[in-house]
């Protein structure tokens, strides 16, 4: 299959267009959002240089998902999916942090406790942690949302409020909710024999101040999980985890030599390692939700044009 790795999208009443690392975001009239998830890939804050068949459909159903079943907690943008790539919603001004639940050590983090460092966007963790090991509760350890092709930098409590980047009661807000919401996406994936290990969340403000959540939610591209079964064997053992998220991607890379920094180059992707992380993807898919990935056909500009302008058309 053909991956989508941009569009160039004109719709009925659009007023704006962003093209960020893996969606494109077109604004409609004031107040609505038309977010297409391509099948871009990125990583280290780069995107690289080949899309991923599926990805796209993929992020789309499971954020769809997991924003109907948190609902009850917090307040979403979500108004609807009128195409297997695209969920339309409530237009919200965004913090410019995100909020990153943790509740094992492991990735960065990990990477790092082992080089000796302490504390963590103001969070002080304690000696003699190991690899994948459970924190005795989640941690919030927040991240400035960087522009595209800048990295986004850790940060504390106290310095988002230092810097005004959310009030007090507005940062009290979110965390509350980031928390309850990392409660509920852990249960949902127990069910499913699966540990949600860490995510971020974004949050942004209605035009009457609410505090809303946006863009997606408990994705592969936004969490990590791990397979419960054999969890604990493992890490008794000091083996590294079975998997479901990005972080395999991120290893590959390292493993290539690729971290970010500058001067360095994207390793190639042949059609295998695109072939393999697609297969991935459909993985979380499938042990997420319990149900079989059917890939949509034909996943082209003109069959979304066409599916919103007619989401749109409804409304009028």
């Amino acid at each position: 299959m053909k991956a989508l790795t941009q569009t160039d999208l004109h719709l009925p009443g659009q007023t704006s267009v962003y093209h960020g690392k893996v969606r494109d975001v077109y604004g409609i009239g004031e107040d609505t959002l038309v977010m297409v998830a391509t099948d871009r890939i990125s990583a280290f804050d780069v995107v690289l240089p080949e899309g991923i068949p599926c990805k796209g459909q993929v992020l789309n159903q499971i954020a769809a998902r997991f924003l109907d079943a948190t609902a009850d907690i917090c307040p979403n943008w979500k108004r609807a999916v009128p195409d297997p790539n695209v969920t339309a919603g409530v237009r919200c001004t965004g913090f410019p942090v995100e909020m990153i639940v943790r509740g094992y050590l492991c990735g960065s983090a990990w990477r790092a406790y082992k080089a000796g460092e302490r504390e963590l966007c103001g969070v002080r963790l304690p000696e003699g942690l190991r690899e994948n090991e459970r924190f005795p509760q989640p941690i919030v350890t927040p991240t400035t949302k960087a522009e595209l092709g800048l990295h986004d930098e850790n940060i504390s409590r106290e310095e988002i409020l230092r810097q005004g980047l959310a009030t007090p009661e507005e940062y009290a807000t979110m965390e509350r909710y980031a928390l309850a919401l990392f409660a509920r996406g852990t249960e949902i994936a127990a069910q499913r024999g699966l540990i949600l290990v860490d995510t971020k969340y974004e949050f942004g403000k209605l035009a009457d101040g609410t505090v809303c959540l946006m863009d997606e939610i408990h994705t592969p591209d936004s969490s990590r999980y791990f397979y419960s079964e054999g969890y604990a064997e493992r890490f008794s053992a000091g083996e590294p985890q079975r998997q479901l998220s990005k972080e395999f991607v991120r290893e590959w890379l390292m493993s290539e030599g690729f971290s970010g920094q500058k001067g360095q180059r994207v390793p190639e992707m042949t059609p295998a390692v695109v072939e393999g992380i697609t297969a991935r993807y459909v993985e979380l898919y499938e042990q997420l939700t319990g149900e079989t990935f059917v890939p949509a056909s034909d996943t082209t500009e003109e069959r979304i044009a066409q599916n919103v302008g007619q989401w749109l058309g409804s409304l009028s």
